[in-house]
C-alpha cells in the first residue's frame, strides 16, 4: 500500500537477501509501492552497493552467507559515508524477542520478523522514510539557525528554564560583553559582572523575575575593561514545547549605543531649537518695538517738528537694517547647512573688506560710546576671496565686540602679517569676556555666552558660527581668546595671502553713474504686490522719486493694467496667490504686446536658486525684500 504523502519514485532501496525467492518477493512489493530497488545476494556486495549508490534505505536480511546482517548493519552505520542510510532488518529464522533487541542494538532502525505482509513492509519503509525526512529537516533547521545566530552582531542566548544554565550563546558575546563565553559554563551569572554598577542590581532583579514568567525588556549600560561604555537593549521570552509548557528562555542583546547617542543629540538639538525660537521671538520684538513707537510718534508729531520726524526715520532705518541682517544671517545658516553658499572669489585688497565691515558696525559702537582703534599696515594687503562674505565675517566680529562690551568700552581692530603668506585680523575688546566653559563652544551654532546687563541685544547665537564657516571656506582659521569673565575677548581670523601680487584694476576714465530712468523717459512703473501695505508704500515712494506709478494686487489686475497703462517696467512680488510672480512673468513674456516691459522681481526669496528661477521666468532684475532705497534706485537707473 503506497503512502500518498510521499513521492516514492525517486527513492532508492537496496534489498540484501541470499534467498532468491524472498529477495524477489520483497523487490516486487517495493516496486509495487513505487520505489526503485537494487539487489545484493550477500553482505559483501551489499556493503559495496551501499557505498556506491547511497540508497535511502537498506532492507537487510540477518542471515547472510558471508557476513551476518547485524555486522553489515554495524559497518553501514560506522562508515561516515553511509551513516545516514536507514537499515530495516528482516529475518525468517531469528524472530524472537532477544533477536530483535540484538538487531536494534546493532544499529538497525527497525526489525521485522517473518511472516511479513506486503502492506506491513511498505508501511514500515514509509514510516522510516518519514522519520528520516523529519530528522533531516530538523538538522537543516538547526544549521540554518546556527548560521543565522553566528552571523549577527546581536548576542543570542538560550537558557534552561529550570536550572538557569546557559545552553547556548553565539560568537558575538565575547566582543560585545568583553568577556569569554567559556566563563558562563563555570558561572552562569558571569555576564552580570560587566554591567555598570549603577544598573547591575536592577537588571539582576528583573532577570530573576523573567525566569518566573515576568516580562523582560531592559536597557542598561555595560562598562568594559578598557573603560568603554556600551548601551544594551536586552529582551527575553519563554520557549514552549508542543504541550505549550515553557522549558527554555531565549534572549537577544542589542547594542543601542548609537541610538542613545543620537537621542542625546536630538534632545540637545530640541533644547537648542526651543532656546533659538525664544531668542528669535525676542530679537524680532526688539526692533519692532522702536519701529512701532517711531511710527506712532510720526503720527502724532506736527509736520513742522522736522527734527522729531528726522529722528523717528533714523530709528526706523536702523531697526529695519537690524531686521534685514537677522534674516540674512538665518538664510546664510540654511545655505551653509545645505552646502549651497557659493563664494564669488576675486583678487582684492584687504581694505575693501575692512571698510564695509567698519561701516556696518560703527553705528552700534557710536550709540554705545565705544572707542574704536584701527591699526592696519600701510602697504596694500592682497587676498583672493569673496569681498562681501569676508566683510560680513569681520563685521560680525565687530558687532559681537560691540554687543558684549559695556558702554564706553574699548574695541580694537588690528591687522598684522605673522608670516609672508598669511594675514591676521584681530578684533579685541575689554568687554565681559568668555568663561572657560564657553570658550570651546563659542563658534557652535546657537551658542550664547554670558550676558552683559546693558548689552545692545542678545542675537541669535549664529553670527560667530557663520564667521567660522565663511573663514574655513576661504582656507583660513578663526579662534577666540579670553582670560575669563570681565577680562575682555579677542577674536582672530587668519587668511592666506595671494601668492603673487596682482595689479589693481584701474578706474575707467570718464565712467559715471547711469542716467536716471526718468531722465531717459522710462518713468511709468506698475507695482504688483498682494500685500496692500507693502504695495502702497512702495508706490508712494516711487511717486516721490518722480515716477508715474500704478498699483495692482493680483495677476489678473496686473495684466489688465499693463495693457491699459503700458508701463516701461513692472515690479512684481513672487509669492502671490493663485497666479504667482513666476507665472505672471511668463504670461507677460508670451504676450507680444507686453513682452518688452522690463521686469523686476521684488521678493523675500533671495538664494542663488531663487535668482535662477526668476531669470528663467523672464525677469530682468532681482531685488530681495526689504530692498534698500539706494539699491532700488540703482536698479531703476539700469532700465
Amino acid at each position: 500500500m503506497k503512502d500518498k504523502s510521499m513521492s516514492n519514485d525517486s527513492i532508492l532501496i537496496l534489498n540484501v537477501d541470499d534467498n532468491d525467492g524472498a529477495r524477489y518477493v520483497k523487490t516486487r512489493i517495493l516496486h509495487g509501492a513505487g520505489f526503485r530497488v537494487v539487489e545484493a545476494a550477500n553482505g559483501t556486495d551489499g556493503l559495496a552497493l551501499a557505498r556506491q549508490m547511497l540508497p535511502a534505505l537498506v532492507l537487510l536480511d540477518v542471515k547472510l552467507p558471508d557476513i551476518n546482517g547485524i555486522e553489515v548493519c554495524r559497518r553501514i552505520k560506522d562508515d561516515p559515508l553511509t551513516a545516514g542510510v536507514l537499515v530495516l532488518q528482516t529475518s525468517a529464522a531469528l524472530t524472537g524477542r532477544d533477536d530483535k533487541i540484538r538487531g536494534l542494538e546493532g544499529g538497525a532502525d527497525n526489525y521485522l520478523a517473518a511472516p511479513i505482509e506486503a502492506d506491513e513492509l511498505v508501511a514500515n519503509v514509509n514510516a522510516l522514510l518519514r522519520l528520516q525526512r523529519t530528522q533531516t529537516e530538523l538538522r537543516n533547521s538547526e544549521e540554518r539557525f546556527r548560521q543565522l545566530t553566528e552571523n549577527i552582531e546581536d548576542v543570542f542566548w538560550m537558557f534552561d528554564l529550570q536550572s538557569g544554565a546557559v545552553l547556548y550563546v553565539n560568537n558575538a558575546y565575547d566582543s560585545f560583553w568583553g568577556r569569554a563565553a567559556a566563563q558562563l559554563q563555570q558561572n552562569t551569572g558571569d555576564w552580570l559582572g560587566a554591567i555598570h554598577a549603577d544598573d547591575r542590581v536592577a537588571v539582576a532583579a528583573r532577570w530573576e523575575a523573567a525566569q518566573h514568567g515576568e516580562h523582560y525588556d531592559e536597557e542598561y549600560r555595560l562598562l568594559l575593561a578598557d573603560g568603554t561604555l556600551r548601551w544594551v537593549r536586552d529582551r527575553a521570552f519563554q520557549v514552549r514545547d508542543a504541550a505549550h509548557t515553557p522549558y527554555r528562555i531565549a534572549r537577544i542583546s542589542s547594542d543601542i549605543t548609537q541610538r542613545k547617542t543620537m537621542e542625546g543629540l536630538l534632545r540637545a538639538a530640541d533644547d537648542n531649537k526651543n532656546d533659538f525660537l525664544a531668542t528669535l521671538a525676542h530679537e524680532l520684538r526688539n526692533p519692532l518695538s522702536p519701529i512701532r513707537n517711531a511710527v506712532a510718534l510720526m503720527g502724532v508729531a506736527d509736520a513742522s517738528q522736522v527734527e522729531v520726524h528726522r529722528k523717528a526715520r533714523q530709528v526706523i532705518m536702523r531697526q529695519v537694517g537690524h531686521l534685514a541682517r537677522l534674516v540674512d544671517d538665518l538664510l546664510d545658516v540654511a545655505r551653509i547647512s545645505e552646502g549651497k553658499l557659493a563664494l564669488k572669489l576675486e583678487d582684492l585688497e584687504l581694505q575693501s573688506v575692512l571698510e564695509p565691515a567698519l561701516e556696518t558696525a560703527r553705528p552700534l559702537m557710536e550709540s554705545r560710546g565705544h572707542t574704536l582703534t584701527v591699526a592696519v599696515p600701510p602697504q596694500p594687503i592682497r587676498l583672493h576671496g569673496d569681498p562681501v562674505r569676508l566683510a560680513q565675517a569681520v563685521g560680525n566680529l565687530l558687532h559681537n565686540a560691540a554687543k558684549f562690551t559695556v558702554v564706553g568700552g574699548e574695541i580694537r581692530l588690528e591687522v598684522t602679517l605673522p608670516a609672508p603668506d598669511r594675514v591676521r585680523i584681530a578684533v579685541r575688546d575689554n568687554g565681559i569676556g568668555i568663561s572657560t566653559e564657553n570658550l570651546p563652544r563659542i563658534f557652535d551654532m546657537f551658542a550664547q555666552g554670558a550676558s552683559a546687563h546693558d548689552r545692545a541685544h542678545d542675537g541669535l547665537g549664529i553670527g560667530l558660527s557663520l564667521v567660522s564657516k565663511m573663514v574655513q571656506m576661504h582656507g583660513g582659521t578663526v579662534y577666540a581668546e579670553s582670560a575669563g569673565p570681565d577680562q575682555g575677548s579677542s577674536f582672530v581670523i587668519e587668511l592666506p595671502l595671494l601668492a603673487a601680487p596682482g595689479a589693481a584694476a584701474a578706474p575707467v576714465a570718464g565712467a559715471g553713474a547711469p542716467a536716471p530712468a526718468s531722465a531717459k523717459g522710462l518713468n511709468r512703473l506698475l507695482v504688483v504686490d498682494d500685500n496692500v501695505d507693502s504695495g502702497e508704500v512702495l508706490s508712494d515712494l516711487l511717486q516721490l522719486l518722480g515716477y508715474e506709478v500704478r498699483l495692482a494686487h493680483d495677476a489678473a489686475a496686473a495684466l489688465a493694467s499693463a495693457r491699459e497703462f503700458a508701463p516701461h517696467a513692472m515690479i512684481l512680488d513672487i509669492g502671490m496667490p493663485n497666479i504667482d510672480g513666476y507665472a505672471l512673468a511668463r504670461m507677460l513674456r508670451a504676450d507680444s504686446a507686453l513682452s518688452r516691459i522690463r521686469l523686476i522681481a521684488h521678493t523675500g526669496f533671495g538664494s542663488a536658486e531663487d535668482r535662477e528661477k526668476t531669470a528663467a521666468a523672464g525677469f530682468d532684475f532681482h531685488l530681495v525684500k526689504p530692498a534698500a532705497l539706494d539699491e532700488l534706485q540703482q536698479t531703476l537707473r539700469l532700465l
